[in-house]
């Protein structure tokens, strides 16, 4: 039926005219070919694809037919560290390559890489590479010959980042977080009892940290980081980066790592990130398997360079570049462990033994890579790294087992770094070690050691003629823990968590016990940056009950006890290194007894009962009393022509204003006279 219709169809065409498809003369087309071909279109290759993940690598060797497939490998070897080559081109001409050679990545971020890693890789001595990214040339082509003066930026005015340093009172700040981090506040410490600076409801969703000088305020949330300052925090900057974990500061505060265990992918690294603090720009990006050795990355002590260690190597990379430190890494079998000294660019590094191969704790001066120390150790199980804050001295705890021995003992191997050839002292210790602490401004050290209940203190001084000296040993010890006074000579020996919080306030100096005290389930002990209070708190975080934090002297006398409803964490505000020189700083040390007298006067001032808002109350008395006698002064000066008028000219205002109308009359009193003798007594 349907094969019949349509020859009807074909019938009547034939008859008449065929039909014109075309459009009417008024016919307006207003569909354009975005709306008509829309799923076409949008498959419709770019100019560019492809070749965003191309670089041209520039000085390679030129080479014939025979050498090609040697120099193709070398190259290979060189580039595919930074990904996958998908296509590589190495043009030719009069039987030799050109000397520049075109590569293709699977991903564009494999090309950037290889651009910042491999740019300025030395080959050989004739050879160093220039590689750059294929897209660059047409940037570099469309350059104006003519220099143009770059667009001024808006400048934001954060106020004084510092402002704390000018507290007439010298006062510190801390952070506080508590209500089971629901709220956050900064607190001036003060003898009697803290002075809020700022507080906020949610400020972060887990914990703050401050930056290395005390400048910013770091805050997490799930979408990044925040860093805050100024004299009411405004928000400063902000870093991207989803499900950020930990956060770690350059020592110059430049630049700021964050983790995220959210982000990472294969194509493109960004479990870590380094950032730029001053722009909030991201430097470089990095994989990251595991954070359970945080941080990652190690800083040298001026910021330069910062280092990772992962199997069998040691990369060192270079700021601002973000590149490694000479192109390449330290292929170094078996290291377990690195550490910079705070001084200077040293690296210290241990390896464990292999076979015949001793263990070995090497030093390594950057960047020139001059090994400056290598000691080699026997029969090692394990070392730890102990660096002084200064850099004078390390100390690698090295546990041992002796040949026909079951048991393990341990050295302290103290590196003399100040002096030449870096010598190297030995104290053994016949004990198992619990801590081990520098002073952090001089040459003592602390060392708990033995098990409960029979744990013992001792400290040791490293003297000038190549021997250590035992100083003083304290036996039965409730301690886990060793807090040294940042300014040194004082410590806290504190026995946390499992030991009840038993506190003992030592001063080595002469090694005396100042005092013995006790914070029940204390969590935490924090010193002030000047060494002149310490905090011990329980943290909502670690103990449900009894949250608190207590503020004490140096001496170990308790000034304040803080409770807050589950308080979690306390964070004194660091303070940048002094600009006085040692000279000028003992200078001002020999002449404290000129400063004595305000700085007494100060102290009374603050010891007094009266409460600050009494005191407030009776100035601003005072104050009115004052102003209200100039006043009283001022109208009794103006008055004075009308009292002259109505006296007659009589200035009454001076006892002796009038003294020649003065009569003097003599008046006599008579007393009677009476004569007791004394034997009549």
């Amino acid at each position: 039926m349907r094969d019949t219709e349509n020859m009807e169809a074909e019938m009547e065409y034939d008859d008449g005219e065929e039909p014109s498809f075309s459009d009417p003369e008024d016919f307006v087309d207003d569909i354009s070919d975005q709306e008509l071909l829309e799923d076409v279109l949008k498959d419709k290759p770019l100019e560019a694809d492809g070749i965003d993940s191309v670089i041209v690598v520039d000085n390679v060797p030129q080479v014939g037919p025979d050498r090609l497939e040697k120099l193709k490998n070398v190259i290979h070897k060189i580039f595919s560290k930074f990904g996958r080559i998908t296509n590589e081109f190495y043009p030719d001409a009069d039987g030799k390559t050109k000397g520049y050679i075109f590569l293709e990545y699977s991903a564009p971020s494999h090309a950037h890489e290889a651009v910042k890693n491999a740019d300025g890789y030395k080959l050989d001595k004739q050879h160093t590479f220039r590689v750059n990214l294929f897209t660059d040339f047409d940037k570099y082509m469309s350059i104006c010959d003519e220099w143009e003066a770059p667009e001024k930026q808006p400048f934001k005015d954060f106020g004084n980042l510092r402002h704390w340093l000018e507290d007439p009172d010298c006062r510190d700040q801390y952070s506080v977080i508590y209500d089971s981090g629901e709220r956050t506040g900064i607190f001036a410490n003060d003898i009697k009892e803290p002075i809020e600076v700022e507080e906020r409801a949610r400020w972060t969703e887990t914990y703050v940290r401050w930056s290395p000088k005390g400048t910013y305020l770091a805050t997490f949330h799930q979408r990044g980081i925040a860093l805050w300052g100024g004299e009411k925090f405004k928000q400063i900057q902000r870093f991207s980066h989803q499900g950020v974990q930990l956060i770690d500061f350059s020592p110059c505060e430049r630049y700021v790592v964050t983790f995220s265990p959210l982000m990472d992918t294969k194509d493109d690294p960004q479990a870590i990130i380094i950032w730029d603090v001053l722009t909030g720009q991201k430097k470089r990006g990095f994989h990251c398997e595991s954070s359970a050795h945080w941080p990652i990355f190690k800083w040298s002590p001026d910021g330069k360079f910062f280092a990772r260690m992962t199997l069998d190597t040691l990369s060192i990379y270079e700021t601002p570049s973000m590149g490694l430190l000479d192109k390449k890494s330290l292929k170094i079998n078996g290291i377990k462990d690195f550490s910079w000294s705070p001084g200077d660019n040293i690296i210290a590094f241990w390896v464990p033994e292999d076979k015949d191969i001793p263990a070995r704790v090497t030093l390594m001066q950057l960047p020139s890579r001059n090994e400056i120390r290598v000691r080699n150790l026997f029969n090692v199980v394990d070392c730890k790294l102990h660096w002084q804050k200064n850099g004078d001295y390390l100390c690698v705890k090295v546990d041992r087992t002796p040949k026909g021995t079951q048991g393990v003992v341990t050295n302290f191997e103290i590196f003399r770094m100040r002096e030449k050839q870096v010598p190297v002292d030995v104290v053994e210790m016949k004990e198992s070690i619990i801590a081990f602490a520098w002073e952090p401004n001089g040459s003592k050290f602390a060392v708990l050691h033995g098990e409960s209940p029979r744990i013992s203190a001792s400290f040791y001084h490293v003297k000038n003629n190549g021997k250590i000296d035992l100083i003083k040993m304290f036996d039965k010890q409730q301690a886990n823990s060793i807090f040294w006074s940042p300014q040194g000579q004082f410590l806290v020996l504190a026995g946390l968590r499992s030991m009840n919080g038993a506190l003992a306030f030592v001063d080595t100096s002469d090694c005396t016990m100042m005092n013995i005290a006790e914070h029940y389930m204390a969590s935490d002990v924090e010193w002030d940056p000047t060494g002149r209070y310490v905090v011990t708190s329980v943290s909502w975080w670690s103990h449900k009950v009894d949250n608190a934090f207590w503020l004490w002297t140096f001496q170990g006398r308790l000034l304040q006890k803080n409770n807050k409803e589950r308080f979690c964490q306390l964070l004194w505000r660091p303070r940048p290194p002094s600009l006085l020189s040692q000279e000028e700083i003992k200078l001002i040390k020999k002449d404290l007894k000129k400063y004595s007298k305000i700085f007494e006067q100060k102290d009374r001032l603050s010891q007094s009962k009266a409460s600050k808002e009494l005191v407030d109350k009776r100035r601003a008395m005072m104050e009115e009393y004052r102003k209200y006698r100039e006043r009283a002064t001022e109208m009794h000066q103006e008055q004075r022509p009308l009292r002259l008028e109505l006296r007659g000219g009589v200035d009454t205002d001076e006892l002796e204003s009038n003294i020649d109308d003065w009569e003097e009359e003599t008046i006599e009193f008579f007393i009677n006279e009476e004569i007791i003798p004394i034997g009549d007594l």
